[in-house]
């Protein structure tokens, strides 16, 4: 059931994302704000895309020094600064749901698949007892990672909420 669940977060987005801005009720302010929020957000995305190697190994640099899951963090807040910008607590609600399901999921599934393909690497990383790797942050990384796409969406999403208000 997890597997599905973090397969089927793109579309559930989708779904998700229409009826949290059907709910919407953004203002010139709260966009601002909200804009500013999901920002930072996508500056630790583009952060963590420049360090990453999917599927090839237990990435320890960059953001993932610090944290296990950089992207999804940013994600996170990302959507913290939309339910800011779209000022409606059912949207907040909605977008906690999407949020905490589909994180949940993915979490779960890629730590399991890290840690059988890497052999108990990413256990390791998980208790700390994996060293940092010095990498550094690379432009090409995050045009690899396609780390673009968040940004359209952001984009998109924020002249959505822009044009409902």
């Amino acid at each position: 059931m997890l597997k599905v669940l973090a397969r089927l977060r793109v579309p559930l987005g989708f779904a998700f994302a229409i009826a949290a801005f059907y709910l919407a009720a953004p203002t010139q302010t709260s966009m601002c704000l909200g804009f500013a929020i999901a920002a930072v957000g996508e500056a630790l995305r583009i952060w963590a895309a420049g360090h990453i190697e999917k599927s090839r190994e237990v990435t320890r640099s960059g953001p993932y020094r610090f944290v296990r899951h950089p992207l999804y963090l940013g994600s996170s807040i990302m959507a913290l600064g939309f339910v800011v910008a779209a000022r409606n607590w059912w949207c907040a609600v909605i977008v906690a749901a999407y949020m905490g399901l589909t994180l949940t999921a993915a979490i779960r599934t890629e730590e399991a698949t890290l840690d059988a393909k890497f052999k108990g690497e990413y256990s390791a990383y998980k208790t700390g007892a994996a060293p940092p790797v010095e990498r550094a942050f690379s432009f090409a990384r995050v045009r690899a990672n396609r780390e673009y796409r968040a940004v359209i969406g952001l984009a998109i999403g924020m002249a959505v909420l822009y044009l409902l208000r």
